[in-house]
């Protein structure tokens, strides 16, 4: 989530420090957990327009009123930053903005992807309970379809200020991804170093075919944009200090420290003082480190700089006290629980995990750099070393359903966690990506009508 630090953070003494903030994410498995996080567009339900923070009309809802009205209705905790409520908090969970109002739920840790699932209809009828007297409605697509970045509003959020004047100067696509994209991504745990690493390796190399399987944005302006995934896209032409694959993961000696050493020359956004960011961007945490901070000369890092830090490294994979899968586009709700399905029977069943391993490991890094490059646009359809995508998706997901058969973690009708799972078994064996089928009704019963995806695809 983020909002400002808040509470009492300690001085950063020394790299030590930043590596421990990555050790202590080890635990044992019956102590892996299932975060997951989803982003929608909000829209009014009159015209289609993104909402701003505060709209001006009495029969429209903003972003502000939402949020507001869900802590009223449903005992969510308002987060400030200055006077503007800008994320809300409860039981674990918390619900935050992204630069174009993208409303986004960043789930509490789960054990199951019952409770997951679960979790997933209870905020969505919560939003659409609070939304529509509002006259708001609620998009899962991976990119804004109709409205151009020019159009949509910024939250007032001061370090997106600070992030989008920065953006310009690195990519010509990074304000499409702060204001116009969404995400589905799922958080796990790992158990110690070595575990990390391969799950690491494993979620890179596979991060592309999630992106084929999920891919759920081929509009753009209200027209086909030629993409599976623009969101994807979007990406790589976002920052290359800072997105993208970590080719170093691969390579040997990778672990903790080698990705701290990574983090550290990234070039930084800002640091958090005195009630507002202040713009640190061109500079390194490692300069930082080294007191050659100027706007705080002399100054050591808190910890909170460095979990602020992190936060905007924009790696496929993201490195945390757990990791982040990154790759796939926003999406409806069977979306939402087939993502962290695929991950979790993937990642969180060792037999599983060793033949997704035995599967990637030949791959050069020009395999993985061709895949990455063309999976947005190829989709399914594409190719990695020799392979077609769709082929390897099937294998990948038939791995990950396996997995979570044997993980055996019943819910209350249910022996298994399968379910969530079977829909992204279906489209694979029609080899047929949720864009292939949006790309079909605009062609054919949309007859070009961009605002039936709005009437149609909303929560």
């Amino acid at each position: 989530m983020s909002a400002p630090p808040s509470g009492k953070s300690t001085p950063i003494e020394s790299r030590d420090d930043l590596v421990y903030a990555l050790e202590k994410g080890n635990k044992p498995e019956d102590q892996w957990r299932i975060g997951t996080e989803h982003e929608k567009f909000p829209f009014s339900l009159h015209d289609f327009r993104p909402i701003a923070y505060e709209e001006p009309h009495a029969d429209q809802g903003g972003v502000r009123d939402l949020l507001q009205a869900l802590a009223l209705e449903y005992g969510w905790t308002p987060l400030l930053e200055g006077e503007n409520v800008i994320a809300l908090t409860k039981d674990g969970a918390n619900i935050s903005l992204e630069p174009g109002g993208q409303f986004e739920l960043s789930g509490a840790p789960l054990v199951n992807l019952h409770q997951t699932c679960s979790e997933v209809h209870t905020h969505l009828h919560e939003v659409e309970t609070v939304a529509r007297p509002l006259n708001v409605g609620m998009l899962g697509l991976g990119s804004q379809p109709l409205w151009t970045r020019d159009e949509t509003p910024w939250m007032p959020k001061g370090r997106y200020r600070i992030m989008g004047a920065y953006m310009e100067k690195k990519g010509k696509l990074g304000l499409d991804m702060m204001k116009g994209s969404t995400t589905i991504q799922v958080n796990l745990d790992f158990s110690s170093e070595a575990d990390m690493v391969k799950k690491l390796r494993v979620s890179l190399a596979l991060q592309p075919i999630a992106t084929a399987i999920f891919a759920n944005s081929p509009f753009t302006e209200g027209k086909l944009n030629g993409y599976q995934s623009y969101r994807g896209a979007i990406w790589q032409d976002t920052d290359p200090d800072r997105s993208g694959s970590l080719d170093f993961a691969f390579e040997e000696g990778m672990g903790f420290e080698r990705y701290v050493d990574y983090a550290l020359d990234v070039p930084m956004y800002f640091i958090y003082r005195d009630g507002g960011y202040l713009d640190a961007t061109g500079l390194s945490f490692r300069d930082f480190m080294d007191r050659k901070l100027p706007l705080r000369p002399g100054e050591m890092p808190m910890k909170t700089d460095w979990d602020d830090h992190l936060t905007t490294l924009f790696p496929d994979v993201r490195l945390k006290s757990f990791l982040e899968m990154r790759g796939a586009d926003g999406g409806p709700w069977r979306n939402i629980c087939g993502l962290p399905a695929f991950w979790v029977g993937l990642l969180y069943d060792g037999e599983a995990l060793d033949a997704a391993w035995d599967l990637v490991k030949q791959w050069t890094a020009e395999d993985r750099r061709m895949l990455a490059l063309n999976a947005p646009k190829d989709g399914l359809r594409g190719e990695v070393a020799g392979r077609s995508v769709l082929e390897v998706a099937r294998e990948v997901a038939k791995l990950s359903h396996a997995g979570l058969k044997k993980r055996a973690m019943a819910g209350k009708v249910s022996a298994d966690e399968t379910e969530y799972l079977e829909p992204v078994l279906e489209w694979l064996d029609a080899g047929r990506s949720p864009a292939d089928r949006l790309i079909e009704k605009f062609k054919g019963e949309w007859q070009g009508d961009i605002r039936k995806v709005f009437e149609e695809e909303a929560y």
